[in-house]
């Protein structure tokens, strides 16, 4: 580990800015010279200065709007900007994706095959693991920064024009779905692969009007803002559901479906339901990832490598086909499949970064952004079934406003010990309060709290070597997408 005092120092400089823009920028200017060749999924700071320094005045004037957890349910200024753009969001078909877990693997997932087929596509996913410019994508690699500040420069007389015509300015998140559509016009793209950023209805990226909706499996997260039952959270998410659209629907709690199928039945809308219509027939580990045999609409797919791990990713990896499927008018407008080599290549192509990433070995360091109950219980199976720890030491730092009781005690089975700790935002919850949690679920003696992420993780690494360098300890760093993010840098990855 890097002496991180100049992380600290750079991050209390940066008093007036969004704290999560704060942390990536000094996690870059402190860990840049750590790490091999930047990742193209997670790319680095620019290293041209009068980029960077441009990029840096991008991301100080979006931080001083609404940041993306202070919302006001209403769609009318996303609305207003697109209708002084023009409507770009018109200008290209579109897939849409919500849910609770997984819309990011799956839209990654649905990219791929979209590419594969020689679509030009532009993807649009929340939040950034460390730059902001990986939150929009074009032909499958986030924009450079160049295009970023040029996006941004184009639609700001426009986005201030609105500002000043709306009872509130435009959030953070409202911008930056601006900036997605405007480029994807721009490029031109053939279709945009759309992930919510939260809920559905009222949403900023749901101005759009997708032919194929996809949602993932929904269970309790945002509760404040999107209901407390699967079944009112369902409610929320099924506003992205279209006249006539086509949707694809992960296997749901059954109140949540309910509402889900009325809805789509409400708007004539064709459905297709995993464990019916499509889903994950055979699955077995693999190294580096897992070999699935995958149903469609349009039949069977066979040795399908998925270089990702945990029988959740071979569920995305379900849906994102049947998405991809309905794209085409498999099943209904064309009886044949998609072709099998194509779909094989495409599967085998992707990557998640801070979704069961190992970032370092001996001892193996992974990586994992589940956040809520529900993800941390599919990334404790996972973890499980891809790797053989002896001791698998936890590194957890969540976010305030979090069911953190119900992660811990997803994860209390395979964690030998914990170190809490807490991230640099704003939002992210006191390593001593998460302590006192972590010590009525895993006992005193299994808790260590380490304030400081670069301690947590040189304790956790020191915990996972006691055994020695051949016994196979673990590390586990998990609880929050920024979290793992700052533990990226800091293990010199991007």
């Amino acid at each position: 580990m890097s002496d991180s005092d100049p992380f600290d120092e750079i991050i209390a400089e940066e008093t007036t800015r969004d704290p999560d823009l704060a942390v990536i920028e000094a996690g870059s200017r402190t860990l840049r010279t750590q790490g091999g060749a930047p990742n193209a999924d997670v790319p680095a700071r620019p290293e041209d200065p009068e980029v960077d320094k441009a990029l840096r005045a991008v991301e100080a004037d979006l931080a001083t709007r609404w940041g993306e957890t202070k919302l006001e349910p209403s769609v009318s200024r996303i609305a207003a900007l697109m209708d002084v753009l023009g409507e770009p969001q018109r200008s290209y078909p579109s897939i849409h994706i919500t849910g609770t877990n997984g819309k990011t693997s799956t839209a990654r997932m649905i990219e791929a095959l979209l590419g594969a087929f020689e679509l030009r596509t532009g993807r649009y996913t929340s939040p950034h693991v460390q730059s902001i410019t990986e939150r929009i994508s074009l032909d499958g690699a986030p924009i450079s920064a160049e295009r970023f500040i040029e996006t941004y420069d184009d639609i700001k007389p426009y986005v201030e024009m609105v500002d000043a015509s709306q009872e509130y300015r435009l959030s953070f998140f409202e911008v930056l779905t601006g900036m997605a559509y405007a480029a994807f016009a721009d490029a031109p793209v053939d279709v945009a692969v759309v992930e919510v950023g939260m809920g559905g209805s009222w949403d900023a990226t749901n101005v759009i009007d997708a032919d194929v909706a996809v949602i993932t499996p929904i269970d309790l997260d945002h509760t404040d803002r999107l209901g407390e039952t699967p079944a009112a959270i369902a409610s929320e998410k099924s506003g992205i559901i279209k006249q006539d659209a086509t949707v694809i629907l992960a296997q749901q709690p059954v109140d949540a479906a309910q509402v889900l199928l009325k809805k789509a039945v409400d708007v004539d809308a064709t459905v297709a339901r995993e464990g019916l219509e499509f889903g994950v027939v055979a699955r077995q580990v693999a190294v580096g990832g897992q070999l699935l045999t995958l149903r469609g609409l349009g039949g069977e797919y066979g040795e399908v490598f998925l270089p990702l791990h945990g029988p959740y990713q071979a569920h995305n990896a379900a849906v994102a086909l049947a998405a991809v499927e309905a794209f085409f008018g498999v099943g209904s407008q064309r009886p044949e499949p998609l072709d099998m080599d194509t779909v094989r290549k495409a599967f085998a192509s992707v990557s998640s970064p801070g979704r069961l990433e190992v970032v370092r070995r001996s001892p193996t360091v992974v990586l994992d952004a589940a956040h809520n109950p529900a993800g941390a219980r599919a990334t404790a199976e996972a973890v499980g079934e891809a790797f053989d720890f002896s001791r698998l030491i936890g590194v957890v730092g969540a976010s305030g406003d979090k069911n953190v009781r119900g992660l811990l005690e997803a994860f209390e089975p395979i964690f030998t010990e914990v170190v809490v700790t807490q991230n640099s935002t704003h939002r992210a919850m006191d390593a001593d309060e998460l302590a006192a949690i972590a010590v009525e679920v895993f006992g005193e003696e299994r808790v260590q709290v380490e304030p400081r992420l670069p301690d947590a993780l040189e304790a956790a690494i020191t915990l996972a070597e006691e055994e020695g360098e051949f016994a196979g300890g673990g590390v586990l760093v998990t609880g929050s997408v920024i979290t793992v993010g700052e533990a990226r840098l800091l293990l010199g990855r991007g």
